[in-house]
């Protein structure tokens, strides 16, 4: 007799008293601990209350039948998990058993049967059980676990954006100086490309555990892809020529609109230009967008060719899956996370587009071919809009960070443009200075200590209103952080590190 055995408890249904004394007794002496009832109604009842681990139920019963009590107690959140065998001395055709099985049961007895057959049926059905109790726990605990490493990933995103965020604005600063020599400008040029790498690098780990839980959200708007990518392309193009590559570019002089996230749009052309250059020694990367099609039809497509070492036929298919790379060896000389091709598939498809990978074998070079679809023209913005770096004018602006070294980074860019500054290290004194000073513009970090940028923004709100634009500066870029920041009362949510033409453009805007 197995320790199952005597723990298990065992609820016989059925209305025949000689018959349910039989199994009572078959089952108390092999060690069950057992209940009985003689109705179906009484068997639910028993079955919430008592919640036995196996129920030998007889199909024909006075009240409702076996059927009926199976259907009901797996419709049942707190007994849906008991096993149930059937039992039957009239319903012994094949189609009845198959509807029994059909309807929840987990085992069906012709009656009459063999004490031994009934003993093995229930050891088998209490193994049953116990291996779904242990895969239920299981995925309880991987699913706590899961949420744990999101919960993880975001600090450890929040905790190296705070750093970027003041090298970031320090690069500003520098880039405003022109180097003394050709060395100190190659190492201005290493910085500022290695700071945006390590910046895209924390942005795809958190994108990753966003993508598995299905939380990439879009904010969308008109965008103009050809004015979005040429932001890109003033990027990435030291970052591709420090290669020794030759990058070519043939963009369309016109405006392409489409209803996206811009962000996201950079983020899809930053991943296949910056893939593109990673896995190319020599040669070059060419770069094409154009429109295909006519008004209602229309696409933008995006094709980015290089000549580098090409992907193998059998890795082609897999190229867009998680952490799938081109380059296994054991060296792994071309970094990388294996994330950015499936971040481009997601957010493409997300935009309604596709996304395709071609090459000729190794060392053909690959070709990546994007389709995104275009609004129409009578929904197209007449134009791109005056240069928005352009409308800078002088503002009055309170930056409130506890960070000291992203603090005084920010603040000397910001005097830089012709912004009069004032700092606090806290809410409490940004609160007050908010009210002292009257500033045009409030620059507020999120995680400060004490009263968070959330209460600061609700105080400022309440205090000064509606005429003070807020900007939330934090290491968390999830959709859930931008809509608490807007209900906060916030205006515009942008995440660290922010890139000071990003920033410029944002104050300008505002």
């Amino acid at each position: 007799m197995g320790e199952e055995a005597r723990l298990a408890t065992v609820l016989n249904v059925n209305d025949d008293a000689a018959n349910r004394y039989l199994v009572n007794r078959i089952l108390e002496m092999s060690g069950y601990h057992v209940l009985e009832a003689a109705t179906g109604m009484a068997a639910l009842l028993m079955a919430e209350e008592h919640r036995p681990d196996v129920i030998v139920l007889d199909v024909k019963l006075p009240d409702i039948s076996g059927y009926e009590v199976c259907a009901r107690l797996r419709s049942n959140a707190a007994t849906a998990a008991i096993a149930v065998m059937h039992t039957s001395a009239t319903f012994v055709t094949p189609d009845k058993k198959v509807q029994g099985l059909e309807g929840g049961a987990d085992a069906y007895l012709t009656q009459p049967y063999e004490p031994s057959e009934l003993i093995a049926t229930v050891r088998s059905l209490l193994r049953l059980r116990h291996a779904e109790q242990q895969a239920r726990l299981r995925t309880d605990q991987l699913i706590e676990m899961d949420r744990r490493k999101d919960e993880f990933l975001a600090m450890l995103a929040h905790e190296l954006r705070n750093p970027l965020a003041a090298i970031m604005t320090a690069i500003g600063i520098l880039e405003r100086k022109a180097p003394s020599d050709t060395k100190e400008a190659r190492m201005h040029g290493i910085i500022q490309r290695q700071t945006h790498h390590l910046a895209r690098l924390v942005d795809d780990l958190l994108d990753v555990s966003r993508i598995t839980r299905g939380k990439v959200e879009l904010r969308q708007e008109p965008v103009s892809l050809t004015a979005t990518f040429q932001q890109v392309l003033a990027i990435l193009r030291p970052r591709v020529e420090s290669r020794g590559l030759k990058l070519e570019v043939h963009l369309p002089r016109a405006p392409l609109w489409l209803e996206g996230d811009a962000t996201r749009l950079e983020q899809v052309f930053t991943n296949l230009v910056d893939n593109a250059a990673k896995y190319t020694d020599e040669g070059s990367v060419t770069v094409e967008l154009f429109q295909e099609g006519v008004d209602g039809t229309a696409q933008a497509v995006l094709r980015v060719k290089d000549t580098g070492i090409g992907i193998s036929p059998e890795k082609l298919p897999a190229m867009f899956e998680l952490f799938a790379q081109a380059d296994t060896s054991l060296e792994r000389s071309r970094g990388g996370l294996g994330i950015g091709l499936t971040l481009v598939r997601t957010l493409v498809r997300m935009h309604g587009g596709t996304v395709e990978a071609t090459s000729g074998g190794p060392g053909q070079g690959s070709e990546f071919v994007v389709r995104l679809p275009l609004l129409p023209a009578d929904r197209a913005p007449l134009s791109t809009g005056a240069n928005l770096l352009d409308a800078r004018r002088a503002r009055r602006i309170l930056l409130v960070e506890d960070n000291s070294d992203a603090r005084q980074s920010m603040r000397d860019l910001l005097e830089l443009w012709g912004h009069q500054v004032a700092v606090a290290p806290d809410g409490v004194r940004g609160v007050a200075l908010a009210l002292e000073h009257a500033p045009d513009l409030a620059l507020v970090d999120i995680g400060l200590p004490g009263m968070d940028g959330f209460q600061v923004a609700r105080t400022l709100r309440e205090r000064v209103g509606q005429g003070l634009r807020l900007v939330a500066l934090s290491g968390y870029g999830d959709p859930e952080s931008y809509q608490q920041a807007l209900k906060a009362g916030f205006d515009v949510h942008l995440t660290k590190p922010v890139r000071p033409a990003d920033l410029d453009r944002v104050l300008s805007n505002l």
